[in-house]
C-alpha cells in the first residue's frame, strides 16, 4: 500500500482503514471579493454576510423526523430514547450533511484534498443534487471535512506521530468554503501517540466560529503506544464526553448554535463504553460508519457497530476508490442508504 507524503513527512492516511476491512438561511451579500491560490487554483470568492438568526426547535417536527430516520425500526433501538433538544440553530435531523474528506496537502486522502477548489466543489454540489433528488423532504447542508491533525508515520519533533496543519491551511479550507453560501466546515483530529485533550483546544480559534465543527477518529488514538497503521486505535466514552463538553462550554460562551460532532467507527474496539456517552443539548453527536468495501461488507460493519450501539445520529462514508475494488465495483447510491436503520443524517465522501 502507498502512503501519502504531506509536506516530505510520510503520512499515515485514512486509507489505511484497508487493512483492517473487515451540513440555513439566505445571507445578504456585501460588496467585494477576495483572491485565493489554493491547489493551483487561482479563485475569485464574493464575500457575504450572513443572517446568524436562528430558527426555535420546533419540538414536534423533530421527534416526526428522528422517528423518519429510524425507517420503522421494531427493537426499540432506534430513536434513541431520552435524548435532549438541541439549542436553537441546530443542523440535526432537520438537515442531511453531505461533506467531501480530505487535506489540502494529499491528493491521496480524499476528494477535499485531490482536486482543485473549483473542481471540488462542483463534485460535492453533483453529489448534494443526487441526496436532494433521492429525498426531496430532507434539505441538503454541504460541508467540507478537513483533516487538520493528521496520523504520521514519522515522530516529529514531539515524537507523537501525528503532524499539526499550520493555521493558514486551515484558513484556506476556511476561505474556499466561503465559495459557496453557508457551508460548514469539520475539523478532523488523528492524534496518534497524542491525546485528544492535547490537540483538540489547539483549534479552539476555529472551533469558537459557528459554521466549524468537529471530527475525531479512534482508529489513530494509539493508547497503547503502536505505531499508527499498524493496528486500530480506540477511544472511550471518557474521550468522547471530554471533547462533547469543551464543544458545550464554547457554544455556551460564546452563544453559538449546536455543534455537530462526528466520531468514526467501523469496528467494536474503536469505541468503548458506547452506552455512558452524555448527550447535551449543544452537541449532535454522529456515529460515523468509516470503513470501505462492498455494499454487503459496508451493510454489515453498519449493523453491528452503528446500528446495535446506539447513541444519537449516524453517517456513513463513501470511498471513491476503495469500495470500487471488489464486486459489484461500485458506490452504495444515496436510494440504498436510505433504506438503513436508521437512515444516515451525515454522508461523508472520500
Amino acid at each position: 500500500m502507498k502512503i501519502p507524503h504531506l509536506a516530505g513527512i510520510i503520512l499515515i492516511s485514512s486509507l489505511t482503514m484497508g487493512l483492517f476491512t473487515s451540513c440555513a438561511t439566505d445571507g445578504k451579500k456585501a460588496k467585494g471579493h477576495t483572491k485565493v491560490t489554493a491547489n493551483g487554483d487561482t479563485v475569485v470568492v464574493e464575500e457575504e454576510k450572513e443572517d446568524t438568526t436562528r430558527q426555535p426547535i420546533d419540538t414536534a417536527k423533530y421527534n416526526a423526523l428522528v422517528r423518519k430516520l429510524a425507517n420503522g425500526d421494531s427493537t426499540g433501538k432506534w430513536p434513541v430514547k431520552k435524548q435532549p433538544y438541541p439549542l436553537d440553530g441546530a443542523i440535526l435531523p432537520f438537515k442531511r450533511i453531505v461533506v467531501y474528506y480530505g487535506n489540502l496537502y494529499s491528493k491521496k486522502m480524499g476528494a477535499l484534498g485531490e482536486y482543485a477548489p473549483k473542481e471540488m466543489l462542483a463534485k460535492l454540489d453533483a453529489e448534494v443534487k443526487r441526496w436532494e433528488k433521492a429525498d426531496p423532504s430532507t434539505p441538503v447542508q454541504p460541508g467540507l471535512h478537513y483533516i487538520a491533525v493528521v496520523a504520521a508515520g514519522d515522530p516529529g519533533k514531539a515524537g507523537k506521530y501525528r503532524t499539526r496543519m499550520p493555521f493558514k491551511q486551515i484558513d484556506s479550507v476556511m476561505t474556499i468554503s466561503r465559495m459557496r453560501k453557508n457551508m460548514i466546515v469539520f475539523l478532523d483530529i488523528q492524534v496518534a501517540l497524542g491525546t485528544i485533550r492535547d490537540e483538540l483546544p489547539q483549534l479552539e480559534q476555529y472551533l469558537k466560529l459557528p459554521n466549524v465543527h468537529l471530527g475525531i477518529d479512534p482508529e489513530f488514538s494509539m493508547k497503547d503506544g503502536s505505531l499508527p497503521g499498524r493496528k486500530i486505535g480506540t477511544y472511550d466514552a471518557a474521550d468522547i464526553n471530554y471533547c462533547s463538553d469543551y464543544l458545550a462550554n464554547l457554544v455556551k460562551k460564546y452563544n453559538l448554535p449546536p455543534k455537530v460532532f462526528v466520531v468514526h467507527r467501523f469496528t467494536k474496539k474503536m469505541v468503548t463504553n458506547s452506552q455512558n456517552i452524555k448527550l447535551r443539548p449543544e452537541v449532535q453527536v454522529v456515529m460515523h460508519m468509516d470503513g470501505w468495501g462492498e455494499p454487503e461488507l459496508k451493510k454489515g460493519t453498519y449493523r453491528h457497530f452503528i446500528y446495535s450501539e446506539p447513541v444519537q445520529f449516524t453517517g456513513f462514508k463513501l470511498f471513491y476508490k476503495n469500495d470500487l475494488k471488489k464486486a459489484p465495483n461500485r458506490l452504495m447510491t444515496p436510494e440504498e442508504l436510505l433504506k438503513l436503520k436508521p437512515a444516515p443524517i451525515y454522508i461523508q465522501y472520500q
